[in-house]
């Protein structure tokens, strides 16, 4: 199979779409892209195995406490972006609800059209979570007064939020090349999976060595600290 650079990639669409919406879609295609990548280290390390939960909270569990958070805020808040309204405050934005209206064909436009709608439903809690936790900060929740509670969000939700963007994108792919991405297959090799097999190495170490010097049996370089 044949490998595109970015810029490849970029030119072969405008070709096919034209200019305004292949320059939008490749844009889009790469927000998308990262957001699943980034989407499945969250997964990797807080969603796939209790274990791995453990392993994090003997290695640093406030490290990683705050790590979860940020990673959890940060992801939300891209959906907010990328679904967001076409223009606010005067300035147009980078979303997938300017799509339909750059697709000439009116059957492709309609279908488009209607699933960037449902994409807006799947996605509206993110925009809550940014309007009143991530991007501002709502004063009656903040200070614990009455107020509407933050919208539900949870991992499913994050997950159905994310097909329901891809299928706007696949949509629009599907009609121009009879293609689609499968945004949900990225992967690093130097991830998350990796940090957790060496954190799972660097406890065992650490229980054998403490367990060694309990004993009184330890070694010289059981005392010695290393700088990092």
């Amino acid at each position: 199979m044949a490998e595109y650079t970015a810029e490849e990639v970029k030119k072969r669409n405008i070709a096919k779409m034209g200019e305004p919406l292949g320059t939008q879609f490749t844009a889009l295609w790469n927000e998308l892209a990262v957001l699943y990548l980034y989407w499945g280290e969250y997964i990797e390390l807080f969603g796939a195995k209790p274990s791995r939960i453990g392993l994090m909270n003997q290695a640093a569990p406030a490290f990683f406490h705050m790590l979860q958070e940020e990673l959890w805020e940060s992801r939300l808040l891209h959906i907010a972006r990328i679904t967001d309204a076409s223009a606010t405050a005067g300035k147009t934005n980078l979303t997938i609800r300017n799509l339909p209206d750059l697709i000439p064909d009116a059957a492709a436009k309609a279908t488009v059209a209607a699933l960037v709608d449902a994409a807006i439903k799947a996605t509206e809690f993110c925009r809550d979570w940014r309007n009143r936790r991530i991007g501002h900060k709502d004063l009656k929740l903040a200070i614990g007064e009455p107020a509407k509670p933050l919208a539900d969000a949870s991992r499913k939700q994050v997950k159905d939020a994310l097909k329901a963007i891809a299928d706007v994108m696949n949509a629009v792919e599907g009609h121009y090349f009879d293609s689609e991405t499968g945004y949900d297959l990225t992967a690093r090799h130097s991830g998350a999976l990796a940090l957790l097999y060496v954190l799972n190495d660097g406890v065992k170490t650490q229980d054998e060595r403490q367990k060694r010097i309990k004993a009184g049996e330890y070694r010289k370089e059981d005392l010695q600290t290393d700088d990092v």
